[in-house]
């Protein structure tokens, strides 16, 4: 619904407060006398005898009324109308193509922020940015009905059609002048046409919104810049920026205009937010309008796999209701996003991105987690100068679709699984009539990415590439056989241009589970190709560069093995410094630690089985997140191999033992060496904590065992029998005598 121009000369209008006190008064009789059912427009009107349009101005506050109407609306509801309830105003509203949203969601950190801007530190130019759909043109529609009363003149006008500079200032100076400066009589320059402008800026306070203004900023180019034409935008918020004036200028735009970014600051009178998603709450209330239930954890599901984008959270919010019959829990067993209308958003802000700029999106959701510079630059077939590169980067985020954190980017969700649809769609086609561009310029799945990020590759891009060669060619023989087309024409016509395209053809093949005897790959750039359990027999890769190709691992012999206390996991370290993790109900390899330099002969786990600690001949002890791989902490004080490890009952320390003859207890959390126990006169092979942890047991290469007060340090009992070195040793967990 358009909202309505008016002049608000005469009547009364509510204050913030009074509308507060009413909309309270309103919620508690819901409550008590309507079963907690919102009463409609319909209901109060025949409670109070006024017009539901009347009431719905009032309660927008789109307009003035006489006392008395709000007299009668405060009566339904047991209130008497205070003389700081409402106020007489001549604020003059002018709304343009604005439309009226009867349900508004969340927002209010993001309002009051802004009301903090605009009315207590008086900014003179503020940008609200975010993607298509997060909901920028009805936050700013709503604060400008919470703060209208603090302006003489509130003017809302849409920048997507692309008017001229000139024309929109013209049209600003004609309403601010009443009618006395109009097209006829102004002057043709538009820096004169900013003078006059400013003039009743300054003059009166006004609040002037400009929607859309992605619209007259060029596409193909870095964020933020003009098209051609359109550059006296450009000048008109500079200048408002920084001239002195008593009023506001409110841009929304998909991008920062790059004169915000130049005047921005915490003491100048320049502001940009940018809009994120819902929160998950605010998020829910989109499905409980349209009758929707489900768990929390569905609600956060979904919500976060929209990055909270309202739009995005209404269309998924009908789609659940017409396709699913209400069932979230069945929409999200389809694993796969939905997009509707915001896919047109998506669209054409993918259409403005330079060529540069949508390489990289498209990395971004091949690589699926956030990276940094460098492993962008490595992924990227062409040269290009780290500058340009970075630049890029910025643009990007200039442009609210990507996200940056420390120094990694990445994309929101759905942006990701947009750029993933869009990059499937245009490979199949490029397969299907043998116009490789970008078949060539991205791997469709990293051999060399960690073992997570490579599944969710052949998951989400791979596998969806072939379904959609499916559809074409309806076989998997016609897939092979149009491969095998493409693969002959590039060694006929380009065998060492650079590219993914061989590996891309290997990959399919393989999940394809090709017979690939008898294939020719000769003399091929064959890049990121995992070839791990595959019958390579007869295949040719005489010259063939296999640049960051993954074969068959060839492992060293097994030093060390540990079960996880949980009993889920086994972990084996090996002679060449590797530790595998593998999970115990299907043997499958999760991950691999790297990072020591000689062998593994021990290896331990929390007793959460959180974390996975190893001792080396490298000298050095290793703990190690079990969940990625990922190395914690490096303990390097022992002068020697380290023989054994075990962690204290409680998991807060860490006992190593060591050819050097001592052993060290460490904590797990700062990293620190605690402790050195000495004594033993020949290597430490094995140790162990007792049950309450107050005791330490350590078997030596000296003959002895010898027990510790893990508190004191002191050797309190050394026990000797044996003829040769104590390879192991361990203490009953029900009970110990010393």
């Amino acid at each position: 619904m358009v909202i309505q121009n008016w002049r608000r000369k005469r009547g009364v209008a509510l204050t913030t407060r009074g509308l507060q006190k009413l909309q309270e008064a309103k919620r508690r009789s819901e409550v008590e006398k309507n079963f907690g059912n919102s009463y409609t427009l319909e209901e109060m009107s025949a409670l109070s005898g006024l017009y539901p349009s009347t009431i719905s101005k009032v309660l927008n506050r789109e307009g003035g009324v006489d006392k008395k109407t709000l007299e009668k609306l405060f009566s339904i509801f047991d209130l008497e109308i205070e003389k700081n309830d409402y106020l007489s105003s001549n604020t003059r509203i002018y709304w343009g193509e604005a439309t009226h949203t009867s349900v508004f969601y969340g927002r209010t950190e993001e309002l009051a922020k802004l009301e903090q801007w605009i009315l207590n530190e008086r900014c003179q130019l503020v940008a609200l940015l975010g993607m298509g759909g997060i909901g920028k043109t009805s936050l700013s529609i709503k604060l400008a009905q919470r703060i209208q009363e603090d302006f003489e003149y509130v003017i809302w006008r849409s920048l997507r059609e692309a008017p001229p500079a000139n024309a929109v200032i013209a049209n600003l100076i004609r309403i601010l002048s009443d009618d006395q400066e109009t097209e006829t009589n102004l002057p043709e320059n538009l820096s004169d046409r900013i003078v006059r402008l400013l003039h009743y800026l300054r003059n009166y306070r006004c609040l002037v919104i400009l929607d859309n203004v992605e619209s007259v900023l060029r596409s193909g180019n870095r964020a933020g810049q003009y098209r051609e034409g359109y550059e006296g935008y450009g000048e008109l918020f500079r200048q408002l920026g920084e001239a002195t004036h008593q009023s506001c200028l409110l841009l929304t735009s998909r991008e920062k205009p790059k004169e915000v970014a130049l005047l921005k600051g915490q003491i100048l009178p320049v502001r940009s937010l940018q809009l994120g998603g819902l929160k998950v709450a605010e998020g829910q209330e989109i499905f409980k309008v349209k009758g929707l239930s489900a768990t929390e954890a569905e609600w956060e599901a979904i919500i976060k796999l929209y990055a909270g984008n309202p739009l995005a959270l209404k269309i998924v919010a009908t789609t659940i209701e017409d396709v699913f019959d209400g069932n979230a829990t069945e929409f999200l067993r389809q694993n796969t996003a939905v997009f509707g209308d915001i896919r047109d958003l998506l669209d054409q802000q993918f259409e403005r991105l330079s060529d540069l700029e949508a390489e990289i999106m498209y990395w971004l959701a091949v690589n699926r987690e956030p990276i940094s510079l460098s492993e962008l630059r490595e992924d990227i077939t062409s040269p290009i100068p780290p500058q340009k590169l970075l630049e890029a980067l910025e643009s990007l985020v200039r442009r609210s679709l990507v996200e940056k954190s420390a120094a990694t980017f990445t994309l929101q969700p759905v942006v990701m699984e947009y750029v993933t649809q869009v990059l499937i769609e245009r490979v199949c086609e490029e397969i299907a009539t043998e116009k490789i561009e970008l078949f060539r310029c991205y791997a469709l799945m990293k051999a060399t990415a960690k073992d997570y990020v490579k599944e969710a590759q052949i998951r989400l891009i791979l596998k969806p590439v072939i379904n959609g060669l499916l559809t074409v060619f309806r076989s998997k023989r016609g897939i092979e056989n149009q491969l095998t087309k493409i693969l002959a024409r590039l060694r006929e016509e380009s065998p060492q241009e650079p590219g993914y395209t061989g590996g891309n053809i290997l990959n399919l093949l393989c999940q394809l589970e090709t017979d690939l005897t008898g294939y020719d790959f000769s003399d091929l750039n064959i890049w990121q190709a995992d070839l791990r359990n595959v019958k390579l027999h007869d295949v040719n890769f005489q010259n063939a560069n296999l640049t960051k190709c993954v074969f068959a691992e060839t492992f060293g012999g097994i030093s060390s093995v540990a079960f996880s206390p949980d009993g889920k996991l086994l972990a084996t370290g090996d002679t060449n410094g590797e530790i595998r993790l593998r999970r115990v109900t299907d043997w499958k390899q999760l991950l691999t630690c790297k990072g020591h330099s000689n062998w593994v002969p021990s290896l331990a786990f929390s007793p959460d089985s959180s974390i996975l600690a190893s001792g080396s001949s490298d000298c050095t002890v290793k703990l190690w997140d079990v969940g990625t791989g990922q190395c914690l902490q490096t303990f390097r004080e022992h002068d020697n191999e380290v023989w054994s490890v075990a962690f204290s009952p409680d998991g807060n320390t860490l006992v190593s033992g060591s050819n050097d003859r001592t052993m060290k207890l460490w904590s797990i959390q700062t990293g620190q060496c605690l402790k050195t126990f000495q004594g033993h006169t020949s290597w430490v092979i094995s140790v162990a904590f007792s049950r309450d942890g107050r005791i330490l047991a350590s078997g030596s290469d000296d003959n002895t065992i010898r027990l510790w007060d893990v508190d004191t340090g002191e050797c309190i009992k050394i026990l000797q029998g044996h003829d040769d070195g104590i390879r192991s040793i361990s203490i009953n967990p029900v009970s110990y005598t010393h």
